[in-house]
């Protein structure tokens, strides 16, 4: 969910999305304050009329206008973002790095632009670069929302290998935050991983509850009851993961995720 809102001269893109179709962690990017020029009102009208179109999944008028926005004001932290996230579900993975980038260029200090580009680097098969945009984000004192970054950070170093540093970071996450769905979701996928099905099966059923389900969480709460042996609900899980998931591959109760 994308929205924009405007008030007193700030234009602030609140932007909570999490990405149900990549990797075994969804992505959460935080709320981005960010001051407005009131030379560059149009650049502000662009961005709403880009997020209105974006919300609509309008995504080629969406993308029109944030581009527009971008030449009123190239220094929009704000509107690169917006592009970075409309050019991701178009599928435009290199272009959406390139806006996550240039967005951390323009407001070097502001954590959230960190993990959004952490996020995007881990998602595309970069995870062991990403940790260190994650230790920028954690490095602003005044990120409102630490576990966010935290609980990505610890997912994608499990993906780079880490898998120690990973699990320490997701603990400190739930600390912060026990319903955390990216901390919970990997820490279930780390149990399961090394052998503790009856653990993995904790943390599965907290972040089931935690967040409505994604095709990753349902999958892997199938490949938990079945190393459990309780078929039933292995099947339960597998039935919901065709029913809400239809287009998702390897939809089965086997470890691989095929029956």
């Amino acid at each position: 969910m994308l929205v924009v809102l405007v008030a007193a001269g700030c234009s602030r893109l609140t932007f909570i999305k999490p990405d149900l179709g990549r990797g075994d962690f969804e992505r959460t990017a935080p709320e981005l304050d960010i001051q407005t020029d009131p030379r560059h009102d149009g650049a502000r009208i662009s961005l709403q009329q880009a997020q209105a179109a974006f919300s609509a999944g309008r995504l080629e008028e969406a993308a029109r206008f944030a581009e527009q926005s971008i030449e009123q004001n190239p220094d929009s932290a704000a509107a690169h973002t917006l592009r970075a996230v409309v050019a991701d579900h178009r599928g435009e993975i290199e272009r959406a790095g390139e806006h996550y980038r240039r967005a951390v260029e323009l407001a070097p200090h502001q954590g959230g632009m960190f993990n959004n580009y952490g996020t995007w680097l881990c998602a595309n098969g970069r995870a062991e670069e990403s940790l260190g945009w994650f230790q920028r984000a954690l490095a602003d004192p005044n990120y409102p929302r630490r576990s966010t970054a935290m609980a990505n950070a610890g997912a994608c170093a499990i993906d780079a290998g880490r898998a120690e540093q990973g699990a320490k970071l997701l603990e400190a996450a739930l600390e912060q935050d026990p319903v955390n769905p990216v901390a919970l979701s990997a820490m279930a996928r780390y149990e399961f991983n090394a052998g503790r099905a009856f653990q993995a099966r904790a943390f599965s059923q907290r972040r089931l509850a935690a967040a409505p389900a994604d095709a990753a969480s349902l999958l892997l709460a199938s490949q938990i009851e079945t190393k459990l042996g309780d078929k039933e609900a292995a099947d339960r899980y597998v039935q919901r993961l065709r029913a809400e998931f239809p287009a998702t591959s390897g939809s089965g109760t086997g470890d691989d995720g095929k029956r």
